[in-house]
């Protein structure tokens, strides 16, 4: 089980900042959509060259032009990238084989995705590589949280690897690791702490024996 940091309330200089404090103690460094949008690919480019030992994840959630965009985040230094469970099949594909060409992984987000189980199962069959539930800013709002979505995709994947991502705090990772995600996507659980190194430590400590 891996750890990821999800930075989105940040600029370039206050992404290096956090990263350098919790280097050591994550797997992937998630530059957010949020940041993506103020500060452009650079932000990618720039986090991946600081933190070359880390792996980067570029939050374009891509809803069309998938081989496009794929294609310019790799080119940013990205070694994943997330492509939006709810767009048409063709745009995973595309994305898909772009990044086989360039060497990078896909993700794709499940937000909004309706049937979760059936859509799952669809979108393991293109060959992505990660397929992550994820209660977003909006859901968590309504108390909501990805567990029985995690339990049905696990039910369903056959080749990619499961995400969990939205709220997710150090008191919640028990729960979150009882689910049994390939991988744990925590921001603010994190960014949030006054003392982020401890909390990433403790978090990664949790993961590392699951």
């Amino acid at each position: 089980m891996e750890l990821q940091l999800a930075l989105d309330l940040v600029d370039i200089p206050g992404a290096k900042q956090v990263v350098a404090e919790v280097a050591e103690y994550i797997d992937i460094v998630e530059i957010g959509t949020p940041v993506v949008i103020n500060e452009g690919l650079r932000a990618v480019k720039e986090v991946k060259e600081a933190f070359p030992s880390l792996r980067v994840l570029a939050d374009l959630k891509i809803m069309d032009a998938g081989g496009y965009e794929v294609m310019k985040a790799a080119e940013a230094g990205a070694d994943i990238i997330t492509v939006l469970g709810v767009s048409d099949d063709s745009t995973i594909k595309g994305a898909v084989e772009e990044a086989r060409k360039q060497g990078r992984k896909i993700m794709v987000d499940m937000i909004n995705v309706k049937d979760i189980e059936g859509r799952a199962a669809e979108i393991d069959a293109l060959g992505v590589d990660y397929i992550c539930v994820h209660s977003g800013y909006d859901h968590q709002a309504d108390g909501k949280n990805s567990f029985e979505e995690l339990a049905a995709i696990k039910r369903v994947v056959k080749r990619a690897k499961t995400a969990i991502a939205g709220g997710i705090k150090l008191n919640t990772l028990p729960e979150v690791i009882k689910a049994n995600p390939d991988l744990v996507i925590v921001g603010g659980g994190i960014t949030s702490l006054e003392d982020k190194k401890a909390g990433a430590a403790e978090m990664k400590r949790l993961v590392s024996q699951a």
